[in-house]
């Protein structure tokens, strides 16, 4: 069960007002609030510890090495990787996947095909297609149809001998819709292709188990973990990572430097060159914890209500669509009103302290798909409420009066 109320008290800003209002904030999609904890893990480290990594003797550089240490083990063992050294700490999701994207330009070959759904963020369509320009690959999409699933019938026709790469988010940014990336792991492998999962969008909803899954290489944004901003996890499988060359060359990820060869430290340093964001991996070790506090399941159970209510007391605005309406899906609700712009929407109820997004959210293709600009989308987090949702309801009648 949630305790909602408690758990709120945790979230300093949700007891800040906007314009006059209470926050209602519904662009947990976007990035989540932090809680208390978070914020004194980072302060604590910069008040008690601020000090380089791997690289002293002295007692501040080895307490701040064993609690970034500390936060891969943690970091590990949610995941469930095999080994730590299969978490690499990156400055965010789109950071791991041009780790990725970069290392396979030494392995894919022209002619070669690689898959991307047609749901994909930005990030999970553009260094794709910079890998297919350099190399002279093929991308393919798989479609998505009007409900906002993927159209797995067509799946079998795309794979091929060809295919060496499958790249998909498990949750789309733009819809909520939980992909079936089991099925999409199991029929890539048994094509013998690499399979990619942006799991930006669902670790914050669901705790991934990566071992289970399969997956080749699983990355996320520790920005939407409750986690602070510049902060990334990139999961590959040792077999993987040891083939991949290092993205950047620097400190930390070289064994031996002399002016006429380098050889590069072992995993998982050879992906991370320069100093990191020590803290924020700290803190972000810090959000596990707290997540894994309230449980997973009391998330999800808790979301999946909220979902059910939006959607219900939302379908009754007439004139509202609903874009993304699969049968499995994260809270995030995305919406238009007649013919109103999601920008002017989303502006009237920012003055009435309802944070909402409104655009394109960094999937094109998917509003193009439906021919649309873009739509207002609220998306919803353990912390919110029934009484926030009905703040939405009312805020959004008024915005239609106002614009119709």
């Amino acid at each position: 069960m949630i305790a909602v109320d408690t758990i709120r008290a945790d979230f300093p800003i949700l007891q800040e007002k906007i314009h006059g209002q209470p926050l209602v904030y519904f662009d947990n999609a976007a990035t989540s609030q932090k809680p208390q904890v978070v914020i004194d893990s980072i302060s604590a480290y910069y008040t008690t510890t601020n000090a380089n990594i791997h690289r002293g003797v002295h007692s501040l550089s080895q307490r701040a090495t064993d609690a970034y240490e500390g936060s891969r083990i943690k970091i590990q063992k949610h995941f469930n990787a095999a080994k730590s050294h299969e978490i690499i700490l990156t400055s965010g999701a789109t950071h791991s996947i041009n780790i990725v994207a970069a290392g396979f330009r030494t392995l894919l070959k022209k002619g070669e095909e690689v898959i991307v759904s047609a749901m994909e963020h930005h990030s999970n369509i553009v260094p794709w297609q910079m890998l297919c320009e350099e190399t002279g690959a093929v991308l393919k999409v798989l479609p998505m149809n009007e409900e906002g699933e993927l159209v797995m019938e067509r799946y079998g026709d795309l794979l091929t001998e060809k295919t060496r790469l499958v790249f998909v988010n498990h949750v789309s940014n733009a819809l909520g819709t939980i992909n079936p990336i089991e099925d999409i792991i199991d029929r890539a492998h048994k094509a013998g292709a690499a399979v990619l999962i942006d799991g930006a969008q669902s670790c914050p909803h669901i705790r991934p188990d990566v071992q289970a899954l399969g997956a080749d290489f699983y990355v996320a944004a520790g920005h939407k973990l409750c986690g602070p901003t510049g902060v990334g996890i990139l999961y590959g499988k040792e077999s993987w990572l040891d083939k991949l060359p290092p993205y950047q060359g620097g400190g930390e990820m070289i064994q031996e430097v002399s002016f006429e060869k380098t050889t590069y430290a072992d995993l998982p340093h050879k992906f991370e060159a320069g100093t990191p964001n020590i803290a924020g991996v700290i803190a972000l070790g810090t959000a596990i914890d707290y997540l894994n506090g309230i449980g997973f399941e009391n998330i999800a159970a808790y979301e999946d209500r909220l979902l059910a209510y939006a959607t219900e007391k939302l379908g009754q605005i007439e004139g509202l669509k609903i874009y993304g309406t699969a049968a499995r899906k994260t809270a995030v609700i995305s919406f238009n009103i007649g013919d109103i712009h999601p920008y002017d929407i989303g502006s009237i109820l920012d003055q009435m302290g309802i944070a909402v997004r409104t655009g394109h959210h960094c999937a094109q293709p998917v509003m193009d798909f439906y021919k649309i600009p873009g739509t207002v989308r609220a998306s919803f987090s353990f912390y919110n409420t029934y009484e926030e949702i009905d703040r939405l309801y009312k805020g959004l009648c008024k915005a239609k009066e106002m614009l119709s």
